[in-house]
């Protein structure tokens, strides 16, 4: 397969041709993954900066229980921001696939080149943030917010044993798979795009778009794979998320590979 690198003109992205892909596809995107994660570590990035992230996160929560509702939101939510924070591996997968130095010095190269497209789509995904909130903290108010639960105990106590609590459980989980879907569809493609090649976030949207319809069935159990590896990697105080993230950072990348002619 002939790839591109930065310097190499591209072509337009509404020509980009789309494969069809299948579930031998998704398992060996994963494979590679894999083979790129014992190649080029990410564990130890991600434990530096993940670890440090939910513990402040948790110890906001702790000192202000009005805010404990959007404890889980948040950290959910951080995964909304996964495609453009998965960036570096991007990048690392590319180099090493075309036989280039592939080194942590590389990892912040999309950031440092401010290359237009990936601002445009940190602030597309930023918006998605917000907006995960925004229902996150609806559906409490509409919920549990009516018992006003004051302190930890009381609150899971209240999530669990009453109506409310249940509702706003399944309402919640509802309304975060519709933002999740609509993530993984604007963004499977567009976020290893724009760092593959100098387009804008609006076009690389649309093409993950068009691989999304072609391949509405992968797709959907791309997003299944990745949401039951999110929750392993979560088990127990997100200790395996220092290696899920990585891998499917990196498996990401391999799936764009097969999804859109480059």
């Amino acid at each position: 397969m002939t790839t591109l690198t930065q310097s190499t003109p591209d072509i337009r992205p509404a020509e980009a041709r789309i494969r069809r892909i299948d579930a031998a596809d998704l398992r060996w995107a994963l494979r590679e993954g894999w083979n790129d994660f014992r190649s080029m570590r990410g564990d130890i990035l991600f434990a530096a900066l993940l670890y440090p992230l939910i513990g402040l996160i948790a110890a906001a929560l702790t000192f202000d229980t009005r805010l404990l509702p959007l404890f889980f939101p948040l950290v959910a939510g951080l995964s909304i921001l996964g495609p453009i924070v998965s960036s570096g591996f991007y990048e690392l997968a590319r180099r090493r696939e075309e036989g280039l130095e592939a080194n942590w010095t590389h990892f912040l190269d999309p950031i440092r080149e401010r290359r237009r497209g990936i601002v445009e789509l940190t602030i597309w995904l930023l918006v998605l943030f917000l907006i995960w909130l925004g229902v996150a903290w609806l559906v409490y108010d509409l919920t549990l917010g009516a018992l006003a639960p004051t302190d930890l105990g009381s609150f899971l106590s209240a999530l669990f044993t009453t109506r409310e609590g249940w509702m706003m459980i399944v309402l919640g989980n509802l309304a975060g798979a519709l933002l999740a879907a609509g993530t993984l569809a604007t963004t499977l493609v567009a976020a290893p795009m724009v760092v593959d090649k100098a387009v804008e976030a609006d076009s690389a949207i649309a093409v993950s778009l068009r691989a999304t319809r072609a391949n509405a069935g992968a797709v959907a159990r791309w997003g299944m794979i990745v949401a039951a590896l999110l929750v392993i990697g979560a088990i127990p105080i997100f200790i395996g998320l220092a290696v899920v993230l990585p891998v499917l950072g990196y498996a990401t990348w391999h799936l764009y590979t097969r999804l859109v002619e480059r």
